[in-house]
């Protein structure tokens, strides 16, 4: 049978790199060795490989035999990774990923938008976004980061040791869980009872400044107890996304956020802003209970293995599948790259009522590109650290390499459009009810500061998972971030008095790029092997689009009075110019993602015509 057409999603998954029969699309070379010629291919391109086909023209006119990278295992017709997913696998993955995401993103828009309509841009969601701190914090270092660094590793070395060990021996999984599980819960059930006691202070530590400390006080101690389902929620979404589970882990921000809407809804008139504090106390329980049922059905059943693993080269924990260390240098980054939200909390505070809600409304509006191109590496992360896992360092370099000039041009989309439309799109959002004009104006300038430092925001979040798959401690990136935060702190003092939230904006845009191009360069020996100089190039090419497409939105977005005509306007400019440079610079390699949907719609026309006939 001839194959049929490509599909949209398998143009998608062309850029995961793996053939359909779950193999590797690239052939094994070591990508920590220059090219025979002294040159690299492109990111996202397969390469001849002259060492494993004979038959291939070799640029030299001879044909030397290679050996194969360390930790690699030679391929063949016959033979399969069961590790390896197949690029379907991915690109579907990615795709519900999204789609979730997507879904979770608008939903904590519309709770955004609830609660400027219902409180505006004053002393009550200032008392609330002091204590929407802790979920926010819990959030990365429990959900997003922290754990996620942890035990995506841990869980997928345990699962290369239960496809290598009998069905009769002890399950490594569920030796984890249970090592892990109760010491975790207890610990962070003693997390949340020290914050709730500790509130008055917490709140005069985070926002000396602010007008009513009391309401912050008790929205904080509501909030406190999302340590723990945060926690469990956490924990449950990286066991599951190691076993290539997504569809639970990606809703969990739906029911979040429902539970926050509907709370505030229906207690919002006798709570006041409270209400909030409450819903995202319920919503955290909602979180961790989405998944446990998914959680449980895998670790009851143990599958038969389907070839033994390899020996991972980086078991050198004494046995440990989980370092005290790591986990160590994995929760102060993760600390240290929330402390960009409290610099900012504490200066802001000094300022007018309504600076700190300015500062959140920009900051959630302006993140949501990066959180839509993050899926990407949320995706790919179980199979960077399962590739490590079993020793094939080769498949997980060239898998972060191919994501980091992907996010790339997802986020720098969308940063286009937020600097592009910036007014219009917060008033068509948020200008309703308490929400005035004023508060629209200012919250659109600090968007378009904010926007600056999305690039560097999605880098630290793809190239820290390259530092933290191999399962060893390492302290660099917490050197990178924190340098990071000294410049934050610094560039903030400066700034926030000539500038006021503007210029705290511009503190974080330029603290979070500075930590970006500290990991980047940092690469090496320390992370998974990149192409440092090959990947500088391909951000080179999206960069370029989006400063080309941001000019052609501002000048499509002048033309319409009405903010939404404006908003699709500045949209569709914007696409439409990005898409066509990116063409035409081939950025993460467009014109091989794009030419399989081209033929598919092709196709399919050409099926209606004849049918129609």
């Amino acid at each position: 049978m001839s194959p049929g057409p490509a599909t949209p999603g398998d143009a998608l998954a062309a850029t995961a790199g793996f053939r359909a029969d779950g193999a590797d699309a690239t052939p094994p070379a070591d990508v920590s060795t220059p090219h025979p010629t002294g040159t690299r291919a492109r990111v996202g391109r397969p390469r001849p490989d002259h060492a494993t086909d004979p038959k291939a023209p070799h640029p030299t006119g001879e044909h030397p035999a290679r050996p194969p990278a360390p930790h690699t295992r030679p391929h063949s017709s016959t033979s399969r990774r069961p590790s390896a997913p197949t690029r379907r696998f991915l690109a579907r993955a990615t795709l519900l990923s999204a789609a979730l995401s997507m879904a979770g993103a608008v939903l904590g828009l519309g709770r955004d938008q609830v609660l400027a309509h219902l409180f505006g841009a004053g002393a009550q969601s200032d008392a609330f976004l002091v204590a929407w701190t802790v979920p926010e914090m819990a959030s990365t270092l429990l959900i997003e980061d922290g754990m996620a660094f942890v035990l995506v590793p841990a869980f997928s070395l345990a699962l290369a040791r239960r496809a290598a060990h009998g069905p009769g021996s002890p399950d490594p999984v569920r030796a984890l869980v249970a090592a892990s599980l109760p010491r975790l819960c207890l610990a962070l059930a003693g997390a949340a009872a020290l914050l709730a006691a500790g509130a008055p202070l917490l709140v005069s530590l985070l926002a000396p400044g602010l007008s009513d400390p009391s309401l912050a006080v008790s929205c904080t101690r509501l909030t406190a107890t999302c340590v723990l389902s945060f926690g469990l929620a956490g924990y449950c979404s990286a066991a599951l996304r190691a076993h290539r589970s997504y569809l639970a882990p990606g809703a969990i921000y739906i029911a979040y956020n429902i539970a926050i809407i509907t709370t505030m809804f229906a207690l919002g008139a006798r709570w006041g802003v409270r209400a909030a504090a409450l819903g995202v106390a319920l919503g955290g329980c909602l979180m961790a209970a989405v998944q446990a049922p998914s959680l449980w059905r895998r670790i009851a059943r143990r599958p038969e293995p389907a070839a033994p693993a390899p020996a991972s080269p980086y078991e050198g924990d004494g046995g440990r599948t989980v370092a005290l260390g790591l986990v160590c240098a994995v929760l102060l980054f993760a600390l240290c790259r929330q402390s960009q939200v409290l610099i900012e909390r504490f200066l802001a505070a000094g300022l007018p009522a309504g600076a700190i809600s300015h500062l959140n409304y920009a900051q959630k509006v302006a993140q949501l590109p990066m959180s839509l191109s993050m899926m990407v590496c949320v995706v790919t992360f179980p199979v960077v650290a399962r590739a490590i896992a079993e020793g094939d360092t080769r498949r997980a370099g060239e898998r972060v390499e191919r994501d980091l000039a992907l996010m790339a041009c997802l986020v720098l989309l969308g940063a286009a459009v937020v600097v592009a439309g910036a007014p219009q799109i917060v008033q068509l959002l948020f200008q309703r009810g308490a929400f005035t004009a004023q508060d629209t104006a200012a919250t659109a300038a600090v968007m378009r500061v904010y926007a600056l430092g999305l690039l560097g925001q999605t880098l630290v979040g793809a190239l820290v998972r390259s530092y933290f798959s191999t399962g060893r401690t390492t302290w660099f990136p917490l050197a990178s971030m924190g340098a990071g935060a000294l410049a934050t702190a610094g560039i903030g003092l400066w700034a926030v008095d000539p500038w006021g939230a503007r210029g705290i904006a511009a503190a974080n845009a330029a603290g979070i790029t500075l930590t970006a191009l500290l990991l980047l360069l940092g690469l090496g020996p320390r992370a998974v092997p990149v192409r440092v100089r090959l990947v500088v190039a391909e951000l080179s090419r999206p960069v370029r689009a989006a400063v080309c497409a941001t000019v052609a939105g501002l000048v499509c977005a002048r033309q319409f009075d009405s903010p939404a005509a404006c908003v699709a306007a500045c949209c569709l400019s914007v696409t439409a110019v990005f898409v066509l440079l990116a063409w035409v610079l081939d950025a993460a390699g467009a014109r091989s993602l794009l030419l399989p949907v081209a033929h598919s719609v092709r196709s399919s026309v050409t099926r209606k015509l004849r049918h129609g006939r």
